[in-house]
C-alpha cells in the first residue's frame, strides 16, 4: 500500500510540475532533483570505496544544469566544472593510488546527472509539456510494459549480473508498447516529426531506457545497496525513478534542437 500511495503521488506531482509550473518553478524543481540525484550518485561511489567530495560534484553538477537555458554555455561550464573537481581533489588528495579514481567519480555526476536534467529542462522549453511529458509517458509505459510481459513471457535473462529478473522477452514487449505509443500519441503532441521517424526515435528512446535502468543497477550492485536511497517509500531514491530517463532525454533534446 506504501508503494501505491507513494507511487500516486509521484504520478501526481510530476503531471503538475511539467504540465503547469511556470518555467522558474520548472527549473527549481530540476534544480532539486539533480541536487539530490547527485548526492545518490556521490554516495553510491563513496560506498564503493571511492574519495568523492560531495561539495565538487554538487558544485558541478549544479553548474551544468544551472545554465540549462543557455546551451551555448556548455562548454565555459564544464571547463569550469572540470577545474573546481580537479583543484578540490588536488587539495584532498594525501598520496596513493586512487587520484584519477577520485577525480573521475566527482565529476562524473555532473555528467551523468546534471546534462540529462539540464537537458530536460531544454525539452520543455522547446516543445512544450507535451513534449515533455511525451517522453516520460513513453519511459514509463515501457517500464510498466517490460515488467508485465516479463513475467508472462520472461525465459530469458536480459542481463544476469546486473539484473537478474529483467528478460529479453520483457524488453522487446517494452520496447514494441512503448515506440508504439510514442509514435502514435506523437501524432498530437509531437506533429512536427514524420510517423516514421516519430517511431524510429520511440524505440531509440525506449531502448535508451533500458539501458540507463540496467546501467543505474549496475552501480548500486557495485555499491552493494539495493536502492540508491530511501528517500521516496517503497520506491528508493530520486535515481530509481529517473534512471531510464538520464539516458533517453539528451538525445530526446539533440533531436528537437537539430533535426
Amino acid at each position: 500500500m506504501t508503494r501505491v500511495l507513494s507511487g500516486a503521488v509521484l504520478v501526481a506531482l510530476a503531471v503538475a510540475i511539467v504540465w503547469f509550473a511556470p518555467p522558474w518553478l520548472f527549473f527549481a524543481f530540476g534544480f532539486i532533483l539533480a541536487v539530490l540525484a547527485v548526492n545518490e550518485v556521490v554516495t553510491l561511489a563513496q560506498a564503493s570505496g571511492l574519495a568523492v567530495s560531495k561539495s565538487a560534484a554538487g558544485f558541478a553538477g549544479a553548474l551544468v544544469v544551472g545554465t540549462s537555458g543557455v546551451p551555448e554555455m556548455f562548454q565555459i561550464v564544464l571547463m569550469t566544472a572540470m577545474v573546481a573537481v580537479a583543484a578540490s581533489n588536488l587539495g584532498a588528495w594525501r598520496g596513493g593510488p586512487g587520484a584519477l579514481a577520485s577525480v573521475a567519480a566527482t565529476l562524473f555526476p555532473a555528467l551523468y546527472v546534471g546534462l540529462p536534467i539540464a537537458a530536460l529542462v531544454g525539452i520543455r522549453t522547446l516543445s512544450g509539456p507535451r513534449g515533455l511529458f511525451l517522453l516520460m509517458l513513453t519511459v514509463m509505459v515501457s517500464d510498466t510494459s517490460q515488467y508485465y510481459t516479463g513475467r508472462a513471457f520472461g525465459r530469458r535473462p536480459l542481463a544476469p549480473i546486473v539484473s537478474p529478473k529483467k528478460t529479453v522477452e520483457g524488453a522487446i514487449g517494452g520496447a514494441v508498447i512503448g515506440s508504439v505509443l510514442f509514435a502514435v500519441v506523437g501524432i498530437w503532441w509531437l506533429p512536427q516529426l514524420a510517423t516514421p521517424f516519430r517511431a524510429m526515435l520511440g524505440l531509440t528512446i525506449v531502448v535508451l531506457g533500458i539501458v540507463g535502468d540496467l546501467f543505474e543497477s549496475m552501480l548500486k550492485r557495485s555499491a552493494g545497496v539495493k536502492d540508491s536511497s530511501s528517500l521516496i517509500p517503497g520506491h528508493g531514491g530520486v535515481l530509481d525513478r529517473i534512471d531510464a530517463l538520464l539516458f533517453a532525454a539528451p538525445v530526446y533534446y539533440i533531436v528537437l534542437r537539430y533535426v
